[in-house]
């Protein structure tokens, strides 16, 4: 799904009792996908509530360790983000057969992630590296990779990360932004996140 999406937003939930209304609203804008991000207290509740939608595939974020990979697991998130890479949290995943995508932002990053058999990462935080050049760098020497840029990207931004071919999606906070959730302005969530999707089908033209 995110491949056909190529759009992931990736959330912060204080209140689980936003889950509800997010998913409504991230559906309504026409994504299927959503990274719940493991930084606040409500995060496993929330992913939990998501995951009785039969039009969203729920994944956690911001996953350090592997206790945290169980209890994500557990609450039914079908993959895992990393903010970098860790032995332990792939491992973990892999046992547990839930896809993983671990957050890389150099070359010894990347063969480690090769090495544990893994074809999809994480560039975070992509605009800070050095954004679209820093990008095509790092994956010419890896064809086949298949990169999800994350950290400053936006919807004036994401065609050119997504007209790149190991370019598999791109992830971000702007879709979902925190005073919107605080706010309750779901429409505006909505409208944000079917800019995002409208982009990046022009990218796919």
């Amino acid at each position: 799904m995110l491949a056909a999406d190529r759009i992931l937003p990736v959330v912060a939930l204080d209140n689980a009792d936003w889950a509800t209304p997010l998913g409504a609203a991230l559906a309504a804008g026409g994504v299927h996908t959503i990274e719940v991000t493991l930084r606040t207290r409500a995060a496993l509740a929330a992913i939990r509530t998501l995951t009785d939608r039969t039009d969203l595939i729920v994944g956690a974020g911001t996953v350090t360790s592997a206790e945290q990979v169980d209890h994500v697991v557990d609450a039914g998130a079908r993959f895992v983000v990393c903010p970098g890479f860790s032995s332990g949290v792939i491992r973990r995943c892999q046992r547990r057969e839930v896809t993983v995508i671990p957050g890389v932002a150099t070359p010894t990053e990347i063969q480690m992630a090769l090495d544990a058999g893994l074809s999809v990462v994480k560039l975070f935080p992509a605009e800070q590296l050095g954004g679209l050049p820093m990008l095509k760098a790092l994956a010419a020497p890896f064809p086949g990779l298949r990169f999800v840029p994350t950290g400053g990207v936006t919807t004036a931004n994401l065609r050119g990360y997504l007209d790149h071919p190991a370019v598999l999606a791109v992830g971000g906070t702007w879709m979902a932004p925190a005073a919107l959730l605080a706010a309750g302005r779901w429409d505006d969530v909505t409208s944000l996140t079917t800019a995002a999707v409208t982009e990046s089908r022009e990218s796919d033209r």
